[in-house]
């Protein structure tokens, strides 16, 4: 601060008199004990004048004292106090106090006061390393060493101590050609900081000094406190991830073990704190793999082959490769992978099917239509009143037609007990189909029946309790449910 800037706090009624004879002295010793002082001449005769010292702490004027001693002893009693309570630390008081001495006619010290501010504001420092990111200092440590440990640890949670000195091993011999990498093998090739990370030693309150874990702590989360939650009556993770603006997916990743269906508990503790890293970790490094290539799917189609038949011509079979990427990963995620080099160590085999052409009206192409002019379905397949229920009901079409829903030859068309009138037709590729129920028959045994074709109309013959289609599907003898092939 400049003496005109000292001037201007001085009492109005004596500044514009002694202003220009003004001297400001600083306590600059650490560890002070004693005040030096410069004596301010006058043109005024000293035997009618006195000395006072206005006192100026963190260059913030707090009062007047009377002798300089007053302000040695409060700092020499803060000193020693402070000393017992920090008894591994060598404090000071740094250069926290100046003065300017003045004569005056008449004393304004007020010597009490100035002693109780020095004694609730004087704080003791200490010298500490701080780990400076970018322009400021983020946190304070013991010292140098500390510092530096804190700085390889924010590595070492994404590196091993075996890489991370195989790398500091090259960068002191750049000129050292790598090798190429073996199978399954890599390297680090860079780990740095998203801004510039120093130290330097600073003077600094003791309750600012964290431990090493602390520090650590501090720099990747932005927090020594995570906020926890404490859940209440009627509280699903999804609210709770509302409520403190993040996402599902962020609450979940806070709090392992917990997944979108979790139970939660009366007062059971949810981190909701998202770590905001004061810098971030890049790490640059090379990957040899061994992947695998998929092969082609190729599909000829052929008549000689009938419509909705498959036939594996060639088997497909994966390649190899060996690749090289070199990735670039941020605290840990992925963030770039590029390719570099890449050899294919056995090309792929790829796979050859035949598919069916021919079609022929016997013959079921094995994709369903649907049954009805419209309808719904009324009832599925499953047990309903304690008995299996082997088909699905359809009801209410636009029109009564029953159709049939592939190409297929009539093997069953007749009464039959509980069914009411019911036609089976074989679609001759392992499917059958049940249509039962039925008010009328129009096709009989060994008729050829196209897909789409009308065969019966719909009623409510047999066990039943009102006009509707009851339609099963069977394949290979095996009971299918309807609903996976209609289309």
């Amino acid at each position: 601060m400049t003496n005109n800037k000292f001037i201007n706090k001085l009492p109005r009624r004596i500044k514009d008199v002694i202003a220009p004879k003004l001297k400001k002295v600083a306590l600059t010793s650490l560890f002070a004990t004693t005040l030096v002082f410069g004596v301010a001449s006058s043109p005024i005769a000293s035997e009618s004048l006195t000395t006072v010292y206005y006192v100026y702490l963190h260059n913030e004027y707090i009062g007047t004292v009377s002798n300089i001693n007053v302000v040695n002893e409060v700092v020499e009693e803060k000193l020693e106090k402070l000393q017992k309570e920090y008894k591994n630390h060598d404090l000071s008081l740094g250069t926290q106090l100046s003065y300017i001495p003045e004569q005056v006619f008449r004393s304004t010290a007020n010597d009490q006061s100035v002693i109780q501010t020095l004694e609730s504001e004087l704080k003791p420092q200490v010298e500490s390393t701080a780990i400076v990111i970018g322009e400021s200092p983020a946190v304070y440590l013991e010292n140098e060493e500390q510092a530096k440990h804190v700085i390889q640890s924010l590595k070492l949670r994404y590196v091993t101590k075996e890489q991370l000195a195989e790398l500091e091993f090259r960068q002191k011999s750049p000129n050292i050609a790598l090798p190429p990498l073996e199978k399954n093998e890599s390297r680090i090739l860079d780990v740095y900081f998203s801004e510039n990370v120093t130290t330097k030693t600073e003077k600094i309150e003791p309750t600012k000094i964290l431990t090493v874990v602390e520090a650590v702590k501090l720099i990747r989360k932005g927090t020594l406190e995570e906020k926890k939650y404490l859940v209440q009556e009627g509280d699903v993770l999804g609210s709770i991830a509302n409520d403190h603006n993040l996402t599902l997916e962020q609450i979940i990743k806070l709090n392992p073990g917990l997944t979108e269906d979790s139970l939660l508990q009366i007062e059971q503790e949810v981190n909701v704190t998202v770590p905001k890293p004061l810098v971030s970790v890049f790490v640059d490094k090379e990957v040899n793999k061994r992947e695998k290539i998929a092969y082609q799917k190729e599909v000829t189609e052929t008549d000689s082959m009938f419509k909705g038949d498959i036939k594996v011509k060639q088997e497909g079979k994966e390649g190899l490769r060996a690749v090289t990427y070199v990735i670039s990963q941020q605290n840990g995620h992925t963030i770039n992978k590029e390719t570099v080099k890449a050899d294919i160590l056995v090309n792929p085999v790829k796979k050859v099917v035949l598919r069916g052409t021919k079609v022929i009206p016997s013959r079921g192409e094995g994709n369903f239509s649907w049954p009805t002019s419209g309808g719904y379905v009324s009832s599925q397949m499953g047990y309903r009143w304690s008995r299996m229920h082997k088909g699905i009901d359809i009801a209410r079409p636009s029109d009564r037609s029953i159709k049939t829903v592939d190409n297929g030859v009539v093997v069953s068309a007749g009464w039959d007990g509980g069914y009411g009138n019911k036609i089976v037709v074989d679609h001759q590729n392992g499917y059958r189909t049940v249509y039962a129920h039925l008010s009328s028959i129009e096709v009989s045994v060994g008729q050829t029946v196209p897909k789409g074709s009308q065969i019966a109309l719909m009623g409510s013959t047999g066990d039943s309790t009102g006009v509707h289609l009851h339609f099963e599907v069977y394949k290979n003898g095996a009971l299918v449910n309807p609903l996976t092939l209609l289309r």
